[in-house]
Formats: structure tokens, sequence, C-alpha cells
């Protein structure tokens, strides 16, 4: 609920967001670059900013 809540709040402010989940491959990185505590794991991350085009239509295979 709280993603949703964030989400929702930065529609309203104009921004477009993604709910990303994470890789492990990237985890070590990640800490290194912004100094995460080792016993922090990260399950998914949420990209923002203002987007410049409106999304593509999604295909579903049947």
């Amino acid at each position: 609920m709280l993603q949703f809540a964030v989400w929702a709040a930065l529609e309203q402010e104009g921004f477009g967001a993604s709910l990303q989940h994470d890789n492990p491959v990237s985890d070590e990185a990640v800490k290194e670059v912004w100094e995460i505590p080792g016993t922090w794991k990260l399950i998914a991350q949420m990209p923002f900013g203002k987007p410049v085009a409106q999304p593509a239509e999604k295909e579903f295979n049947p």
C-alpha cells in the first residue's frame, strides 16, 4: 500500500514512476555507490521523473 500511495502522490504532482524489482547482480554496486549499510537488502526501487511522452500501448499474449 505504501508503494501505491507514493506512486499516486508522485502522479498527482505530475511525475511518472515505475516499480522495478531488484536484480541481485546490482546489490553490491548499489550499496557501494549510495553508501547503504550491508545489513540492508534492496528489494525494489521506484525511479521517477517528469514524463516526456505517454507510455506506449502494451501488448498481451493470449
